[in-house]
């Protein structure tokens, strides 16, 4: 699924309970902060950086990494967020969840999509892993009040003072 298909309203309404930006670039304009390039989604700070024709897997991915940051590192990324295997993971299992805050999208077609993009897992789907081998991306999540126990996702009222919840 495409953003242009979503919708960038209700994705930049997802990502601002973040506290984060969603800036459209123009089609066939390179796509700043994008560590793939093509079509995928690109961060620099705050602000995710997307084209209609950006994967939402990859909004959600990158939109991922900026929102298990602490604020005090956000400002400083640019383009590649992490080399942290805990983060990158806790990073994987948010896409999933968030999904299911995007209508239309949901985790069952964003994993499918995922997986047709060649996100590759011990398991060898993301579903597997998502259900059988994502315990500790959980509990990091977890851990720092980015999902509540039953694996909610929780948005801090620091990160979006402006955001009703």
């Amino acid at each position: 699924m495409r953003l242009g298909e979503l919708g960038f309203a209700v994705s930049s309404a997802l990502l601002a309970r973040y506290g984060l930006r969603l800036e459209r670039v123009a089609p066939g304009c390179p796509i700043p902060g994008s560590f793939w390039g093509d079509e995928e989604a690109g961060i620099i700070g705050n602000t995710v950086y997307a084209r209609d024709d950006t994967p939402v897997h990859s909004l959600l991915h990158e939109a991922g990494h900026l929102i298990v940051l602490p604020d005090e590192r956000r400002g400083a990324v640019h383009t590649d967020a992490t080399d942290s295997i805990d983060e990158e993971d806790a990073t994987c299992y948010l896409q999933i969840v968030l999904a299911d805050e995007l209508p239309g999208v949901g985790r069952q077609r964003l994993m499918t999509d995922m997986d047709a993009w060649g996100y590759s897992f011990r398991l060898g789907s993301t579903q597997a892993w998502f259900e059988q081998d994502a315990a500790n991306a959980r509990r990091w999540l977890i851990a720092r009040g980015l999902l509540d126990e039953d694996g909610v996702p929780v948005v801090s009222k620091t990160r979006a003072p402006n955001v009703k919840m």
